[in-house]
Order: structure tokens, then C-alpha cells, then sequence
């Protein structure tokens, strides 16, 4: 049996937010956690065309009692919001449709799609479904994903790679992915290339560094190491 944890479950609630912000009692919190995925699953799709991925990294959720606030977080965010923003009109009016809630939907760029796990994943399963070769495919994405500064990538697929007969694994590493330590930024993306042999599953792991090494941290870390050293000082005292 395999000892597999998905990173970002891993860290949510200790080191990453929560993907939907919500409050329910017993009796709606099934239809809003149903309601929640049907969302993010009409979006992705919504954006998705032949040959193309979406570009959607993740869809948070933040529900009042008002209105339901939806974050769509892209590398492409001019396809989301369109000519004067005709775009997300429709988007709202679609969505509005379908949850009968009152929606506002909010557009997040990006800036590194590079470095973003799911987008690299989506990215990969691209070049795949266009016949690329997929050893060739993962060591041009390790690459760029290395010199856009991630500390360590590693790529997997698994199915029928490169037509062969037998579905197999195959796995490629550069840097260090340290999965078991909280603090480490690991992101995590999965996505599916449809070839015409099968569909390949493609996995991606990268480690973005350190969340204490941003200022914050840093303060929360350098507050925890004092009250470290005064413990023992207290104790001498006495």
C-alpha cells in the first residue's frame, strides 16, 4: 500500500488557506460542498477549447449570506475578462444560472505560471497530446521550471508513453522535494493527456522554497526562537 499524502491537503489549515471560506449548518453544508465543485468544474470547462488548455491554476470560494465571491487565479486572465470585460459578464450570468446565488467573480494573474504546479502539469499533458516526445517534454519543463528559480521538480506519468503496448511509470527529478516538512512550499498539479493510445496521467511536484523565509515567517520564527531562549532563563532564575 502506498504512503502517498497530496501536499496541498497536507498543508491546508497549517501553512496554505483553505480553497473554499464558508460557513454552513449540518443541513446545507452537503448541497454548498457539491454546489462548490460543480462551480469550479463548469469553470474549467468554460475556458477549455480544442487543442488548448484553460489556464486556470485554482478557483478559491468566499461565501457571504449576500453573495458568493469566486477567485479565478490564470496565467491568461485577458481571455477570462474579454473585450470591456464582456467576458466575465457572461461568466457571472452562466454561474448565476446555475447556483441561483448572486455570484461576483474576481480574476487573479499569475505572474510565474512556471512555477505553478498544476499549470506546468496542463502544460505537459499540451505537448503530449500534440505527439511530443514525452522524455524530451519533461526535461524541457524541468528546465525552465529550475531556472525560474523553483528549488526542486519532479515530473511522473504513467500510461501508455510513447504508444507502447504496456502502461508504465516513468519519473524524472532535479533539486530537492522534501514532501514531509510542513514548511517547505511544495505545489502539487495534476492533469490528463488524451492521446489516441490511452490517456497518460502527468503529476507535478515543485518546491518553491520556504514559507518562514518571507518577512512574516521570519517575524513568526525569530518570535518562537525568543520564546525558546527565555524559558530557560526563567527556570535558572529560580
Amino acid at each position: 500500500m502506498g504512503q502517498k499524502v497530496r501536499p496541498i491537503g497536507f498543508r491546508t489549515g497549517i501553512m496554505l488557506p483553505w480553497g473554499s471560506n464558508w460557513f454552513a449548518g449540518k443541513q446545507d453544508f452537503a448541497e454548498l460542498l457539491v454546489e462548490d465543485d460543480r462551480v469550479r468544474t463548469f469553470i474549467k470547462k468554460r475556458f477549455e477549447k480544442p487543442g488548448q488548455r484553460s489556464g486556470i491554476s485554482k478557483v478559491r470560494i468566499e461565501r457571504t449570506r449576500e453573495k458568493v465571491v469566486v477567485f479565478i487565479h490564470s496565467a491568461r486572465v485577458g481571455m477570462i475578462i474579454g473585450k470591456k470585460g464582456q467576458e466575465v459578464d457572461k461568466l457571472t450570468k452562466e454561474l448565476e444560472d446555475l447556483t441561483h446565488r448572486h455570484i461576483e467573480v474576481k480574476t487573479v494573474e499569475i505572474n510565474h505560471p512556471e512555477v505553478d504546479a498544476q499549470l506546468v502539469a496542463e502544460d505537459i499533458a499540451e505537448q503530449l497530446e500534440k505527439r511530443q516526445s514525452f522524455r524530451r517534454t519533461m526535461k524541457r519543463t524541468m528546465d525552465q521550471t529550475m531556472e525560474a528559480g523553483a528549488r526542486g521538480v519532479r515530473v511522473q506519468l504513467a500510461g501508455r508513453l510513447g504508444g507502447s503496448e504496456m502502461a508504465r511509470n516513468e519519473k524524472a527529478m532535479l533539486g530537492s522535494i522534501p514532501l514531509s516538512t510542513l514548511r517547505a512550499k511544495i505545489d502539487y498539479g495534476f492533469a490528463e493527456a488524451k492521446t489516441a493510445q490511452g490517456h497518460i496521467g502527468i503529476k507535478v511536484w515543485i518546491n518553491n522554497g520556504d514559507f518562514l523565509d518571507s518577512e512574516e515567517g521570519g517575524d513568526a520564527a525569530n518570535a518562537q526562537a525568543s520564546k525558546v531562549q527565555k524559558k530557560p532563563a526563567g527556570k535558572g532564575k529560580r
